[in-house]
């Protein structure tokens, strides 16, 4: 029979092999990579939490989703090379989501970035990649000038979502896309990741989805956003006109009961909550968080923090 001090040994023993394969795994060259740049929701600066964005990360390549402010130094924080950005993908426009989306592209393209980069969203933002490489021009056109950087519009190719289904595929990765529902914005939607060794669900801004049920259906990770209801009033309480605040948080935005929910009826092997709100209240703790997601969802679930990688 073993002792009590020979098991407590054991069980650190492999607790500890069990921490060091998981960093080996995610630092496999070949592994699909998920890393949680911002998880606050909300576009008011903070000074511990960044707004939403996350990258993944497959062959080589950084596919952005949503470009909440400071993206660009959130991924250098990552360890992500800006140079390595290939595709954006935008949620809905809403500023916490896409207010550095001109910005990441430009100072990537500073940082080295010489290759084609996609982006992908609702309209307008073919016009508004379009607008952003007009107002940049002086720099764009200084530097090429001073320190023979390449044109950079030949490099950016947007493209407007307008429907669910493919949005793009390459020989690694395929992006799907569903409508989900976060009024009153008009064209909102959540991104599938479909790589060989795993599949992935961005959730952007919605309230409980159907239509994000379907798309997730048996994924290894939905990143959810998700509010906790009973701090909402306190979230309120802090800003000017906060019960037009509050009506818009309830009516547009998911609890993180029904986030359990919702990964529950996709059947996904692990909830993933971001996008919080609040973002930054000392009296919600993560267990309360991942309590509240297990009112519905039998699996882990996991509160996200900003530059974890999942």
């Amino acid at each position: 029979m073993i002792d009590r001090r020979t098991f407590v040994a054991m069980t650190a023993g492999m607790l500890a092999a069990s921490s060091r394969l998981s960093r080996l795994e995610a630092k496999q060259p070949g592994r699909t990579r998920l890393i949680l740049l911002g998880t606050g929701g909300g576009p008011p600066p903070r000074k511990s939490v960044a707004p939403s964005s996350q990258v993944i990360v497959a062959n080589g390549a950084a596919y952005v989703v949503d470009c909440g402010d400071g993206v660009a130094r959130q991924m250098v924080s990552a360890g992500i090379a800006p140079a390595t950005l290939r595709h954006i993908f935008i949620t809905h426009h809403h500023s916490d989501h896409n207010a550095d989306y001109g910005t990441l592209m430009l100072l990537a393209w500073a940082a080295g970035l010489r290759t084609r980069v996609d982006t992908w969203g609702p309209p307008p933002i073919e016009r508004m990649t379009q607008l952003f490489l007009e107002m940049s021009a002086t720099d764009i056109e200084t530097r090429m000038a001073d320190e023979r950087f390449p044109p950079l519009a030949p490099l950016i190719h947007a493209h407007d979502v307008t429907r669910p289904g493919e949005v793009m595929a390459d020989a690694g990765m395929k992006v799907t896309a569903a409508v989900v529902s976060h009024p009153l914005v008009e064209h909102a939607f959540a991104y599938r990741f479909d790589a060989p060794d795993r599949s992935i669900v961005i959730s952007g801004d919605t309230t409980p989805s159907d239509n994000l049920i379907q798309l997730a259906r048996g994924a290894d990770v939905l990143v959810h956003e998700a509010i906790y209801l009973p701090a909402i009033d306190r979230i309120a309480a802090r800003v000017p006109g906060g019960a037009r605040l509050k009506e818009h948080i309830l009516r547009s935005h998911t609890s993180a009961e029904d986030a359990g929910r919702v990964a529950q009826a996709a059947g996904v092997k692990r909830l993933v909550l971001s996008h919080l709100a609040p973002a930054d209240d000392p009296a919600v703790t993560d267990e309360m968080w991942i309590d509240a997601a297990h009112t519905h969802f039998r699996g882990p679930v996991t509160v996200g923090k900003d530059l974890l990688e999942i």
